[in-house]
């Protein structure tokens, strides 16, 4: 009799977030600085890349580009906003060895290349070529992220699973 006054549960919307770059998908504890690790700079995955290069995981907006060009953030049409951020305190490199290919602004397609880096030159400085990729706003948007870890392709394989309240 009261079943029509009944709140129907909350449906989840998932959104994938495939791999930006080829290599092998680790826990972003594991990458060597305490800001990422600890969490400090939002909640994702890591990657230590085979290939340089990094490619939009969805179709977007970048809404930043870092000026040393080793990072930059897009903006997914759900509101999800994800920072990728090529090796660790490689902002040291001044530029060298990356090659953006977009601008803050642009709208990307999924696969799209976004940064080559050379992941000799980087190691060569004494980097490491670890990439974090980061949801800067999931306390905001999600009821949780869920990560894959293990060996992945860029643009093949889901990453993060970011699931929405609807």
């Amino acid at each position: 009799m009261f079943s029509k006054w009944r709140k129907k549960p909350a449906e989840q919307k998932n959104v994938e977030i495939y791999a930006p770059v080829t290599g092998e998908a680790v826990a972003l504890e594991t990458v060597p600085d305490d800001a990422f690790a600890g969490g400090f700079m939002g909640k994702g995955i890591a990657i230590m890349p085979s290939e340089g290069k990094l490619t939009a995981p969805f179709d977007g907006t970048v809404s930043h580009v870092i000026k040393s060009k080793h990072a930059v953030m897009l903006e997914h049409p759900s509101g999800l906003q994800l920072l990728f951020h090529i090796g660790i305190n490689t902002v040291s490199l001044k530029g060298e060895g990356f090659i953006s290919h977009v601008q803050t602004g642009d709208s990307v397609k999924a696969g799209q290349t976004l940064i080559e880096f050379d992941i000799e030159k980087i190691k060569g400085a004494g980097y490491p070529v670890i990439t974090p990729v980061i949801v800067t706003n999931a306390e905001e948007l999600t009821s949780g992220i869920e990560t894959n870890l293990g060996p992945v392709q860029s643009g093949k394989d889901v990453i993060l699973t970011a699931i929405f309240k609807a």
